[in-house]
């Protein structure tokens, strides 16, 4: 299977904290991925790694076999857990800034599923609710025909009767050479979606495997041998 994204070796040094260390870690094509560990496992420094927002200490990334640069970032769409958006803007100008500074910003995509969320483009984002802020700011990222989608707990602001239609609309809003590298706390909500998991402690992986896998092997879901891996 092709390789959308490459890790070798990869570490990261804060002052005296080790975040991510000797990492090794291959993302292919076309699938969707959980990357799932507890609080200060390494996870988010792993992603801003991946999206060229800080300097790996030692080690390798090559995403389309390209370190991260100007190049890759065009080519990855990236949710981050807090939103980044300015406030004062309305959303149908959010989406008019996407569009001028995407080259793959899909516009009707977008008001397609603001429409299904009955989001009101004219509205500002300071008059909207934190999950509705969280759904325009999904919707934004999940517009681009990009290449890696990564998603920093996309759902966990949400209520739960609007899961289903982001878990739908993560799944059909990419290509088959795409794919997504979803990060949450809300395993039992996704699982369902997952092909693979990806499992990260200490700054490291320690399991990467298949989600039929766990269920044949281990007779668990998800969840369940998430809890088992890291009860200790």
């Amino acid at each position: 299977m092709e390789a959308l994204a490459v890790m070798q070796g990869l570490t990261k040094v804060y002052g005296n904290t080790l975040a991510v260390n000797n990492l090794n870690l291959t993302i292919p094509r076309g699938k969707i991925i959980g990357l799932l560990g507890p609080n200060g496992s390494g996870k988010t420094t792993l992603i801003k790694m991946i999206n060229g927002l800080l300097t790996p200490t030692a080690g390798s990334i090559l995403i389309n076999g390209m370190a991260p640069g100007p190049e890759t970032k065009a080519r990855i769409a990236y949710l981050p857990e807090r939103t980044y958006l300015q406030s004062g803007m309305k959303v149908c100008d959010l989406v008019d800034y996407f569009e001028d500074f995407y080259a793959d910003f899909d516009k009707n995509r977008a008001f397609s599923m603001l429409g299904a969320l009955n989001i009101q483009p004219a509205a500002q984002l300071k008059t909207l609710s934190k999950g509705t802020k969280e759904k325009v700011q999904l919707i934004l990222v999940m517009s681009r025909h990009a290449d890696l989608f990564i998603l920093d707990e996309p759902i966990a602001g949400v209520d739960p009767a609007a899961r289903d239609y982001i878990l739908n609309t993560i799944i059909t809003n990419y290509d088959e050479n795409a794919s997504i590298l979803l990060s949450t706390h809300l395993i039992s909500d996704i699982e369902n979606i997952l092909d693979e998991v990806i499992f990260i402690r200490n700054g490291q992986v320690i399991t990467h495997m298949p989600v039929d896998r766990i269920r044949e092997e281990y007779g668990q879901s998800v969840d369940a041998y998430f809890r088992r891996v890291f009860a200790c």
